[in-house]
């Protein structure tokens, strides 16, 4: 099984390439944490996705760590691998979306993945969860989703991006991609497609994008690739292609099922630069902990 990192946005608000940011003690990046957690886990190969003008820094940082204790691959998230033909004057900075990334692995990940976001902090649960269902689920129209406890994902600086879920008997039913914060006592999501904004238990269920496919993801990214840049041919400067997007629309067809993996772990992330010394602080404090150690390499 692989885990497919997301690593190609360069991180607007948080002002740069914020994956590759210094988190550890010895100056150990966020992903170098998760690639850990996927190794104790049983991951076998790590696939990055990134701009191919980020590969040189890429590979003489991230990868050279790591590359000695799990195999890697790079995809480049290309603008121009798409199934259309754009006009020759047309210009676009930001990449077409998470899905859009997945879609551009579709000739190197041939088996049952994870993916995440490379500027994620998911804990050592969370690939436990991921680890469980990977191995085991034999339906390729059965996807997963690691599920956290929304009090465990937001931010002390600002409003998050987080996809509020609701399930019956273990698998979603819905998933509606808001900005999330705490407004008082209380966690208020405002749906990003602009519906009325609703209150949130601490409990409550959200995807931090940690979906678990099996390769049938690509069958029905090949179709949806297409279908977006039809719908959205007068939209293509803006819009995004997303991985929420297209699974929530595949569960609501019954095209496939997501079952939910709970995990306990408490994400941690860097959307604000200002959130960048709370994360460091809280790594240090696992690694005091005994949870990491001092030298992940």
């Amino acid at each position: 099984m692989d885990l497919v990192i997301m690593a190609a946005g360069m991180g607007s608000r948080f002002g740069g390439l914020k994956q590759i940011e210094k988190f550890g003690p010895n100056g150990e990046f966020l992903i170098d944490y998760s690639i850990y957690d996927a190794i104790k886990y049983g991951f076998k190969r790590v696939v990055f996705i990134i701009k191919k003008e980020n590969e040189e820094i890429f590979k003489s940082t991230i990868g050279k760590r790591v590359e000695s204790h799990i195999p890697v691959e790079y995809v480049f998230q290309d603008m121009e691998d798409i199934p259309v033909k754009l006009s020759e004057n047309f210009e676009r900075i930001k990449p077409w979306g998470t899905a859009h990334a997945i879609y551009c692995c579709r000739n190197v990940v041939k088996e049952n993945f994870a993916i995440i976001n490379a500027d994620d902090f998911y804990g050592a649960d969370a690939y436990r969860a991921a680890s469980e269902f990977l191995n085991s689920n034999k339906d390729e129209k059965t996807f997963g989703m690691v599920g956290y406890e929304i009090k465990n994902t937001l931010s002390e600086t600002g409003s998050v991006k987080r996809g509020v879920c609701n399930f019956k008997d273990g698998y979603l039913t819905s998933l509606t991609e808001s900005s999330v914060a705490k407004e008082g006592k209380e966690i208020i999501a405002k749906p990003l497609s602009g519906e009325p904004s609703f209150k949130v238990d601490d409990n409550s269920i959200c995807s931090m994008n940690m979906f678990l496919f099996t390769p049938y993801i690509f069958k029905i990214l090949d179709r949806e690739i297409i279908k977006y840049f039809t719908d959205n041919k007068d939209n293509l400067l803006d819009g995004e292609f997303l991985i929420p997007d297209v699974v929530e629309d595949c569960v609501r067809k019954g095209e496939v099922k997501v079952k939910l993996m709970k995990t306990t772990s408490k994400w941690y992330g860097v959307t604000y630069k200002e959130d960048a010394s709370y994360v460091k602080d809280n790594i240090n404090k696992m690694i005091t902990n005994g949870i990491y150690p001092n030298n992940l390499w």
